[in-house]
């Protein structure tokens, strides 16, 4: 051969290009295995096969033909079993919820849609294990076990995959349980500030009153449940807005007597008249928050003359003021208890004489935030003879003689008083209402910042009166912000003012409302908690923006109120650390480390033996 020749034929071997082979080709190379030889193997013994059954079936007196039509046969049988199972299985797929749930993805304006659905799932069977798949979130291809995991998308997901999924699933679970312990924590502290103290489990009435309550939206009636029990009912659904006209039918019974719906927010003028026309014996009625309550609704009452003897009405605005005077005179005759309050339109000295004129046996009046009654309509309580519990707030300003000739007034026949925002009532007020009110058992005397510490303690000092068993002096004190540490004569409720309260009521007293008195010494709070003075049935003391309480004032509360359930705290902020007894709740404490609220867990006896 020439050189020529030689280079020609090297060129044409150089010019055969090989592209990269697989790791199976390799692997088949590697062991000597050819791809061809097995090929080749493969069609030799198909035509083996095929020569045999020919000899077999010449010597059986048959033709080819016949063996190609059994064949035949054979192979359209068993086309028709695997149609069979195919609509077997398609038939139980479209009886599965995923069909169902993925039928209502679908429009279902399309013939055949439900067909495509079916046929879709059934093509996406899960493989068996042994076989393989790609995984849903990777792609990888990986071989199916028993323990394979199924991703979001209902395919199977590789080891790796499963093993992140799981992981992400404790995350969130965790994350869940601690969001609904955050919120039972949240519950039980909302609770508390609301005044609602429980110690240890829920009762299993309570219990049931809490599922009935989640699950209001399926009940179709409460049957003979006694009043209590609607009550509270009324209460955590008005708390959770719930009451509509629909849930409202729930409390509407043709023998009841008293209805209490806590927030009406969402009902309509004719829910009221429907109320009525349900209830035609209701006697007691209170109904917060009733902005629909309107002239029709009064005309309603009037016609049908609906025998009610304690209406309390809130935020009742589109009630006219000759509307409220024809009810005082065709109804009024009944009234014993009426509670009227966030009147910002109607109910003015007028209407309210009225009032007085035509309901001569009201026992319980409670007027607040009534923004158009002033000193006429002080003077007509004076002619309410049967009085036994007044409670007023007036937002304009008032009188002090006419308030204090009030108080002289009706005092004697009074039982409980609260007196609400009257900033400039002066020492006359009280010292009246020592020496008119001999029944007193509660007493509410707020916001006010003329009376002075002697005042208050000439209150107290010698007081025919019974000792209290609510006191509520909360944000008496100055105002001038000047003098932090007040005047030189305190004015508010102070120290000897103070010392004199507790003389006087410590041994029946229950709740104790002094929150605001910033004139209250630090040595006068250790005087009168000092641990071995003793407030039997003292359970509910609010001591909030006294900044000169410590811990220790706290811990000789504790010792010194054994029934003590209840602390409010806010804005003292030298009380930290404090440990709180089993069974009482402090509430407030400035500790950025604790809940709003600490429950303790000392035994009582323990405290007993401590010292501050």
């Amino acid at each position: 051969m020439s050189v020529k020749g030689r280079v020609s034929g090297r060129r044409a071997v150089n010019n055969q290009i090989r592209g990269p082979q697989s790791a199976l080709t390799d692997f088949l190379a590697s062991n000597n295995i050819s791809a061809a030889q097995i090929s080749a193997d493969y069609e030799r013994r198909q035509r083996e096969a095929r020569q045999q059954q020919e000899q077999e079936a010449a010597a059986n007196g048959e033709s080819v033909d016949q063996i190609n039509d059994d064949e035949r046969v054979e192979i359209a049988a068993q086309k028709k079993k695997r149609k069979r199972q195919q609509e077997k299985t398609l038939a139980k797929i479209k009886e599965s919820k995923d069909y169902k749930r993925q039928k209502k993805r679908k429009d279902e304006g399309h013939d055949g849609e439900n067909d495509d659905v079916a046929w879709d799932m059934y093509t996406k069977k899960k493989p068996l294990p042994g076989q393989l798949d790609n995984c849903e979130n990777c792609e990888k291809r990986f071989t199916v076990t028993a323990y394979s995991k199924t991703g979001p998308d209902g395919g199977l997901l590789c080891t790796k995959c499963s093993k992140e999924q799981e992981d992400q699933k404790k995350k969130d679970q965790k994350s869940k349980k601690q969001a609904v312990s955050r919120d039972k924590r949240r519950h039980v502290q909302s609770n508390l500030l609301d005044g609602i103290v429980q110690i240890g489990s829920k009762t299993l009435q309570e219990l049931c009153i809490k599922e009935v309550a989640n699950n209001i939206h399926e009940v179709d009636e409460f049957g003979d449940l006694p009043q209590s029990l609607l009550n509270r009912l009324s209460q955590i659904l008005s708390r959770r807005r719930v009451i509509t006209s629909r849930t409202l039918d729930l409390f509407l019974r043709p023998d009841l007597e008293t209805i209490d719906v806590y927030d009406c927010g969402k009902l309509e003028t004719e829910d009221y008249i429907k109320l009525f026309s349900v209830v035609p014996k209701v006697q007691n009625l209170d109904l917060r928050n009733a902005g629909q309550f309107k002239d029709e609704v009064v005309d309603y009452v009037i016609e049908r003359d609906v025998p009610i003897r304690s209406l309390q009405l809130e935020a009742a605005n589109l009630v006219s003021n000759g509307k409220w005077a024809e009810f005082f005179k065709n109804c009024g005759h009944r009234l014993e208890n009426l509670k009227l309050s966030w009147l910002d339109y109607s109910m003015d000295d007028d209407t309210f004489i009225g009032l007085v004129r035509h309901c001569p046996n009201i026992k319980r009046l409670k007027m607040k935030k009534c923004f158009r009654l002033g000193d006429s309509a002080l003077v007509a309580m004076t002619d309410l003879t049967q009085l036994e519990h007044l409670s007023i707030s007036f937002p304009t300003a008032t009188t002090p003689g006419v308030l204090a000739d009030l108080i002289s007034s009706i005092g004697p026949g009074l039982r409980t008083l609260s007196l609400e925002g009257f900033s400039d009532t002066d020492d006359d007020a009280l010292s009246v209402i020592h020496s008119s009110c001999t029944q007193l058992s509660k007493l509410r005397f707020t916001e006010n910042d003329c009376c002075t510490d002697i005042g208050f303690a000439s209150l107290f000092t010698n007081w025919s009166n019974p000792g209290l068993a609510f006191i509520d002096f909360s944000s008496n004190r100055s105002v001038d912000y000047a003098v932090p540490d007040g005047p030189e004569d305190p004015v508010g409720l102070a120290s000897e003012g103070f010392e004199a309260l507790m003389g006087h009521s410590g041994s029946r007293l229950e709740r104790l409302d002094i929150s605001s008195c910033r004139h209250i010494t630090y040595e006068c709070f250790s005087k009168v908690f000092d641990g071995k003075k003793q407030y039997p049935i003292l359970k509910d003391i609010n001591i909030s923006f006294l900044t000169k309480i410590d811990t220790s004032i706290v811990a000789g509360m504790f010792r010194s109120c054994p029934e003590l359930i209840k602390v409010t705290a806010f804005g003292c902020f030298k009380v930290t650390g404090v440990a709180v007894p089993k069974g009482v709740a402090l509430i407030g404490v400035p500790n950025a480390q604790d809940s709003i609220v600490q429950e303790g867990d000392l035994d009582a006896d323990l405290w007993q033996g401590l010292k501050v």
